[in-house]
């Protein structure tokens, strides 16, 4: 009996619902900022259970925004949830629930680009990496204009074990546009594999949970949207750094209808292109016609060890960028283009 009371304890109490708070307080979803409010508790409840159990949990939400997400959270029984968000209109709504949910829930007004959360979170919480993740969740309800840039991020932080990852295999649980989450856990060959796919999976088991249609949002967005988990691996299937493997596989999907040598060839600067484009294709042994989509992670492994050998040899090779030689060359036509047409102008007067 005492048990059941002890659970019933964390589950929220009586409230407004969460379209009269958005009553109450007068909000909108603002268009800049990518907003769209979720406001079917049965969804918000479906998306926390991705994340697994979270009953005794330490949980970061990302953009709570009216706070539909954040009640699931705290009726999962979670017993501290940070929410990190940027809108201030959105605090006193969620200064509500904090007053609900008593030391159970801490308002973070900030932006989670720039917001340090290996400081949020107890350092007693942390696990070694190679063990099972922390009782730590990154769940969110992401708006679009932010979800690419966070996730890249995120993967960085993940290759580096900082910021969250610094406790431990932090799991995530995230929503992003359909297309976005096609593209994070496409697998080999198929349409929507990308840049994405290679720089998530290279680091995390990624999982597409289930979608949600775009209608049971307010405002209705033009898309649907799919919720991803994350879970970092153990050991990273390519072992280079960040922003080599970001590199490489930037300039391979950048022509993703051609074949893989010519994504390649755009490592190198124009004098020694060819040679070193057809040295490192031959060393990965990887064949340059496949196209980008049908390259597996271990062919990419392959092409970044390749790669990473010849920086070791030309340092300057890693700094090199073609569309910066691009645009040099552009401005110097310009610039000759001016100083000619500058010749060619009369001196003086001309004779009629």
């Amino acid at each position: 009996m005492a048990a059941s009371r002890k659970v019933g304890s964390l589950r929220l109490p009586p409230l407004p619902s969460v379209g009269e708070l958005i009553k109450l307080y007068n909000l909108r979803a603002e268009k800049q900022l990518s907003q769209n409010f979720l406001l079917d508790l049965k969804l918000t409840d479906k998306i926390v259970r991705q994340a697994g159990s979270l009953r005794g949990a330490h949980v970061c939400e990302v953009g709570p925004g009216p706070g539909g997400l954040t009640r699931s959270i705290l009726n999962a029984e979670a017993a501290d949830v940070l929410v990190v968000e940027k809108d201030s209109r959105f605090i006193p709504g969620l200064k509500l629930l904090s007053e609900a949910a008593p030391d159970r829930l801490r308002i973070v007004h900030g932006d989670i680009l720039t917001y340090r959360m290996d400081r949020g979170f107890p350092g007693g919480i942390s696990k070694p990496w190679e063990e099972d993740p922390p009782n730590l969740h990154i769940i969110g309800n992401l708006p679009f204009s932010v979800s690419t840039p966070l996730i890249i991020k995120w993967l960085e932080n993940i290759a580096a074990r900082t910021g969250p990852f610094a406790f431990g295999r932090t799991r995530l649980t995230l929503t992003f546009q359909k297309e976005v989450a096609e593209r994070l856990t496409a697998s080999t060959g198929s349409k929507q594999r990308s840049r994405l796919s290679i720089m998530a999976q290279y680091l995390c088991t990624v999982h597409k949970c289930f979608i949600i249609p775009g209608r049971a949002f307010v405002p209705k967005p033009e898309v649907d949207v799919g919720v991803v988990h994350f879970t970092p691996l153990v050991e990273p299937q390519i072992q280079q750094p960040f922003k080599l493997v970001e590199k490489v596989v930037r300039n391979v999907f950048q022509f993703r209808r051609k074949h893989c040598h010519k994504g390649i060839e755009k490592l190198f600067p124009e004098a020694c292109r060819l040679e070193l484009t057809q040295e490192m294709m031959q060393k990965a042994d990887v064949d340059p016609v496949l196209r980008p989509t049908e390259l597996t992670i271990p062919q990419i492994r392959a092409l970044t060890e390749v790669y990473a050998h010849l920086c070791t040899s030309d340092p300057s090779l890693f700094s090199y960028d073609f569309r910066e030689e691009l645009r040099l060359r552009h401005l110097g036509r310009n610039h000759h283009t001016l100083v000619d047409a500058f010749k060619e102008m009369p001196s003086g007067p001309q004779p009629c």
